[in-house]
């Protein structure tokens, strides 16, 4: 992983956080079919890179509501 991957990757955030940033994530796809995840308000700030099967054990967890808040 290089900060060179991060700076060029295709950030995409949800259309839920609105015109001004709000409170959401970004994701992008990364080499070696990772997923970086990062804070849409800091995007110069550190992200959070996972393998595929890490990304698709969380994004199943969630559809699931494992995750109770």
């Amino acid at each position: 992983m290089t900060e060179e991957e991060l700076a060029t990757a295709a950030w995409r955030k949800a259309k839920a956080s609105g015109g001004t940033g709000g409170d959401c994530v970004e994701v992008a796809p990364l080499g070696g079919g990772r997923v970086g995840v990062r804070h849409s308000r800091h995007p110069e700030g550190p992200a959070l890179v996972f393998t595929k099967s890490e990304w698709d054990a969380f994004k199943n967890g969630m559809f699931k509501g494992e995750f109770d808040f």
